[in-house]
């Protein structure tokens, strides 16, 4: 179970972001020493089309791509919004602060400090992974998801 004593922030931008904004401040996130997880939330993007006359077909949208956070390349199931980041100590906000700065430039966007993601396991989280789940991925399950969830190896 994760301790609920390490300190969890929200970034919100003011709009739905690209890959290459997300590809861009996540590797400064990522470079930053102290954070232990994160977890890139918005709208899901399907690789196919649900639903309509097009079911089935493959769904070319165009925020859908590969992006390379550290060494590891990684697919944007979603249209990022928020990043929700767990941190070592409240010593690393002012880091995570000035990477955003420099992340997002021009694009208008706020971080939040207070607590975002589960800490200790949920019935989906039992459900998806059983009673022996990883440590680091509680509170991460989307239970609509047939994947669990990208362990970026930058990140403890």
């Amino acid at each position: 179970m994760t301790d609920a004593i390490y300190p969890q922030v929200r970034i919100v931008s003011e709009r739905l972001l690209n890959p290459e904004t997300v590809e861009r401040v996540m590797n400064l996130i990522v470079a930053t020493e102290g954070v232990r997880r994160a977890i890139l939330n918005g709208p899901r993007i399907p690789p196919t089309i649900t639903y309509g006359p097009a079911k089935g077909q493959p769904n070319p949208h165009e925020m859908r791509k590969i992006i390379k956070i550290g060494d590891q390349n990684v697919e944007l199931q979603v249209h990022v919004g928020t990043i929700l980041l767990e941190l070592e100590n409240k010593d690393v906000i002012p880091a995570i602060r000035a990477a955003c700065e420099a992340g997002f430039r021009d694009l208008p966007w706020y971080l939040q400090e207070g607590r975002f993601m589960k800490t200790s396991p949920s019935l989906v989280d039992y459900a998806k992974y059983g009673p022996d789940a990883d440590k680091a991925i509680i509170g991460m399950a989307d239970p609509g998801s047939k994947s669990g969830p990208v362990i970026i190896q930058g990140i403890k």
